[in-house]
């Protein structure tokens, strides 16, 4: 399970044509500030940063046994080995040839799966860290409901941008909902390999317009860039960011795969509102629209 260089085969990788972006949309001069210690080191001070600049980052909020097997249980559902377990979305230029890659590359052509914190518990144990919930509490100032799950894979070479969004433009929820994003590392996130990036402080800015265009996404000229905050992180590192942050990550250009896990937490007393509710304010476009 220990990472590796790896690359795919020439005609496979020949199949893949990188969606361009403005060369000068991610910046990689600025890292995000993190705190040590575990999820016990989080002090009031650290939540007042969170409400204030819109992300917390733990570096070492999960030990190396967590995410082994964390990876573990990833991969067990990416092999098929739990035949009713189906959420599995692959790049979709790989889609079509998924049944004649060896493991290795099939695991490679996958994007994401999701909804899977009731099919493998060695995910769930870290969805339901205790130490993780008491964080989110103490951020939320309520119980957290999880309402999202899903592993967001960047393969070596070809792993795809996620444009700058906000979450909240995905979900119908209320306006003012805190809601909040958890990513954990599983490989090593580097600039290289496409690690998170996120404009600090941009949630106070309310709602974007979004539109559909690599993506559903704030539109580039609309990204305060200067701002982009790079998000590195080790394995077992974890990034709360609110559901309203500006975030993205860049394409994957080196050898290494970067895999990660993402959840989404709500307070157990917000309420949903209607789909016509949020496009109102994040935009038209945004009906069917899949985070």
């Amino acid at each position: 399970m220990n990472q590796q260089e790896t690359t795919l085969p020439e005609d496979i990788a020949n199949s893949l044509t990188p969606i361009l972006y403005p060369d000068d949309l991610y910046q990689f001069d600025t890292v995000a500030n993190s705190i040590t210690g575990g999820f016990s080191s989080v002090r009031q001070a650290d939540i007042d940063y969170f409400h204030e600049n819109g992300y917390l980052v733990i570096e070492d909020a999960f030990s190396s046994e967590e995410i082994n097997n964390a990876i573990a249980g990833m991969v067990h559902l990416m092999d098929g080995k739990k035949p009713d377990f189906r959420a599995i979305q692959f790049e979709s230029k790989l889609a079509k040839l998924k049944d004649d890659m060896n493991e290795q590359d099939r695991r490679d052509a996958i994007r994401k799966i999701f909804n899977f914190v009731n099919h493998e518990p060695r995910l769930n144990a870290l969805a339901e860290h205790q130490g993780l919930l008491q964080v989110l509490e103490q951020i939320m100032d309520d119980k957290p409901v999880l309402f999202q799950d899903m592993a967001l894979v960047k393969p070596p070479r070809h792993g795809t941008e996620k444009p700058w969004h906000q979450d909240c433009a995905y979900f119908n929820l209320a306006h003012g909902t805190t809601v909040v994003g958890v990513w954990i590392a599983l490989d090593e996130a580097t600039a290289e390999n496409g690690c998170m990036h996120i404009i600090p402080g941009s949630h106070n800015q309310g709602p974007m317009i979004h539109f559909n265009r690599r993506d559903w996404q704030i539109c580039d000229t609309d990204v305060p860039i200067a701002r982009d905050t790079m998000v590195p992180l080790q394995p077992g590192g974890c990034l709360f960011w609110h559901g309203l942050t500006h975030h993205g990550s860049p394409v994957n250009h080196s050898s290494k795969r970067r895999r990660a896990l993402q959840f989404h937490y709500k307070p157990a007393s917000t309420e949903d509102i209607k789909t016509q509710e949020r496009m109102e304010m994040f935009g038209s476009e945004g009906k069917d629209v899949d985070c």
